[in-house]
């Protein structure tokens, strides 16, 4: 026996469905309880994934997440008029539970005034950087054969570091592109890796004795697709910011990503790097100051940072 029903018909039979289904479930309760209008009744035993028509379990499924986006909001505006009508007597509202305030303390978080940690900073592979007895000079290369999207990403992270050359490698191995970049005083080398056409690993090393480390590497983003993107970078030396560089490993990576950059950055030029470190993650976004204003009688920035440049994120 086969029955054709159009669409308030069939929304008529999934409709009785549901009720038959919110009867079985409850044969003990009041059936002549009163139903608000439009509210969908489910038995407590409920699940989507055993009605095996495919039309009828995604518009239960439909059904079922307005029901849920309903009771949450009528709870919110319940909660909202009890802070109301207590006042200031009304109970602090509930920190919400997020990754981060929910992570445990590392216990190789540095203090950075240690002396231990300073001892360490002034015999480092990095200290002539700091104590500026080196000027920092990038060499960035791809992989063999790079494609269109590679090449503009190397050629936009050549415009936000200073002093740094774009070379492709044609093919030439690693092992002959170091001993050249030591005897022309390179003291960086950057290597973009490519899969599928889009850049997803970052091999950064330090000249000559090292370190170096290898980043993943995801959402990038080149300069044309961010909105409201500024002018194209200046010449001028940007201010570098790392935020969240805390551990052992992190005080090592942060200054790795510092010697990037050469010393005295340019304030006139308004340009920013800057590199966050979260939950293991790293992103990296180059900034321009787009306004200056008087607050208080101090000259602070007041639309702070304005994306100029490409965005990319790195797992460490």
């Amino acid at each position: 026996m086969s029955e054709k029903l159009g669409k308030g018909g069939k929304r008529q039979k999934m409709q009785g469905d549901a009720a038959k289904a919110e009867e079985a479930a409850s044969p003990g309760e009041d059936r002549d309880a009163p139903v608000e209008q439009g509210q969908v009744l489910f038995p407590p035993s409920f699940s989507v994934s055993e009605i095996k028509n495919k039309q009828r379990r995604h518009f239960m499924f439909l059904r079922w997440k307005q029901q849920q986006r309903k009771e949450r909001l009528a709870l919110k505006k319940k909660r909202k008029k009890e802070r109301e009508a207590l006042g200031d007597k009304a109970p602090p509202k509930p920190v919400p539970k997020t990754i981060e305030n929910q992570r445990l303390y590392d216990e190789t978080t540095v203090d950075p005034n240690d002396e231990e940690v300073a001892l360490d900073e002034a015999t480092d592979e990095f200290a002539p950087y700091f104590t500026r007895q080196t000027v920092p000079k990038i060499l960035i290369t791809t992989s063999d054969r790079p494609r269109g999207r590679t090449v503009r990403f190397c050629e936009q992270l050549s415009k936000c570091i200073p002093n740094s050359h774009v070379y492709y490698r044609r093919g030439l191995a690693l092992k002959r592109i170091i001993p050249q970049c030591i005897s022309r005083d390179f003291t960086d080398l950057i290597v973009i890796n490519e899969d599928r056409k889009i850049p997803n690993g970052l091999v950064l090393s330090h000249l000559p004795d090292g370190p170096t480390a290898h980043f993943k590497m995801s959402s990038v983003r080149l300069r044309k697709e961010i909105k409201r993107k500024g002018k194209d970078p200046t010449e001028h030396k940007p201010e570098v910011i790392l935020n969240n560089f805390t551990t052992r490993l992190g005080h090592s990576i942060g200054r790795m990503f510092a010697s990037l950059f050469p010393h005295d950055p340019q304030f006139v030029g308004r340009q920013v790097a800057t590199f966050h470190n979260q939950r293991d993650y790293i992103f990296f976004r180059f900034h321009s100051a787009v306004k200056w204003t008087q607050v208080e009688g101090n000259s602070t920035y007041k639309s702070i940072y304005s994306s100029r440049s490409e965005t990319w994120t790195q797992n460490q």
